[in-house]
Order: C-alpha cells, then sequence, then structure tokens
C-alpha cells in the first residue's frame, strides 16, 4: 500500500470515528509529502464524503542568511518537493507546512 493511501486512510478513520461523516476540510501543508491536489485527488478515490483541502503556506528559518519566512518552492509533485531560502538559495530549516492535518469533520 502507497504511502498517500495510507495518509488518507488515516484521514478517513479519525474522521469516522467522529459519526456519519457529511464533509472533511483538511490543511496540508505547502512542504508536505503529498500535493494539496495529490491528496483530494486520493480521498476523493477512498470515501464518499465531501472533501475540501486546503493548502497552507510553509515557513522556514535560514541559518545561512538569517531569512525566515515563506521558501521559494523549485519543485513539488509526489514525494519530492524541493525548495531554498529565496534570499540566499540555501536549504532553509522548515518551521511549519510540512503537515497534513484533519482539520474539521462536519456529521450528522
Amino acid at each position: 500500500m502507497s504511502h498517500e493511501h495510507l495518509i488518507c486512510k488515516e484521514i478517513i478513520q479519525k474522521a469516522n470515528s467522529l459519526g456519519k461523516v457529511k464533509k472533511i476540510l483538511v490543511d496540508c501543508g505547502a512542504l508536505a509529502h503529498l500535493p494539496a491536489d495529490e491528496l483530494k485527488h486520493a480521498l476523493e478515490h477512498q470515501c464518499k464524503f465531501d472533501i475540501e483541502v486546503n493548502e497552507t503556506p510553509a515557513k522556514v528559518i535560514c541559518e545561512d542568511c538569517g531569512y525566515t519566512g515563506i521558501p521559494k518552492i523549485l519543485e513539488h509533485s509526489h514525494d519530492l518537493t524541493l525548495y531554498e531560502c529565496p534570499k540566499c538559495g540555501s536549504v532553509p530549516e522548515i518551521v511549519e507546512g510540512d503537515q497534513i492535518f484533519l482539520k474539521s469533520v462536519d456529521v450528522d
């Protein structure tokens, strides 16, 4: 089983544990393992309820130049994310935006 199916399975199980699900809202960080559109597509193939996936911005800190803010994302695809400091081009440390969260669940 691929990791996107495992991620989706965990999200769906958490949602279903709260009751009969009508809709879920998932926050997907800009530097998460799956791009938001791929996550939504995978979820739609595994469940019948409405799904909203929002991409949340990432925040990084660069130890080389001191920059703190949104990284320059060079490429983000399935299991591959290339990013750099927009100020100096170094690879900064991720502060936030690499996680996937089940933000809300609407139930009957």
